[in-house]
């Protein structure tokens, strides 16, 4: 069963967010990941958001999404937004 990425995102610095936008998604087409849609424009329809940037990548299953968050790969790349390059909620849901 496919499993979903989610992400949401607010960049704070550009440069350090590119550094793990860059790496990271080399990281997610590793573990089967591809992404739907990755930044571009979007319309908030209910509710309020600090977020500006929605990521949703399909994996092969759950496992495989959460193998590749968990993995030394993706926590380097995510180092560089953690430290002060972007705020980001991510969520893991199973398809149907």
């Amino acid at each position: 069963m496919p499993a979903y990425w989610i992400a949401r995102a607010r960049i704070n610095k550009p440069t350090a967010y590119k550094l793990y936008t860059d790496i990271a998604g080399d990281v997610i087409k590793k573990f089967g990941g591809h992404f739907l849609a990755r930044g571009g424009d979007y319309k908030i329809v209910e509710g309020e958001t600090i977020y500006t940037r929605h990521v949703v990548a399909e994996f092969p299953s759950m496992d495989d999404a959460v193998a590749c968050h968990s993995s030394n790969a993706y926590q380097d790349a995510a180092a560089n937004r953690k430290n002060g390059g972007g705020d980001v909620e991510i969520i893991i849901v199973n398809g149907i």
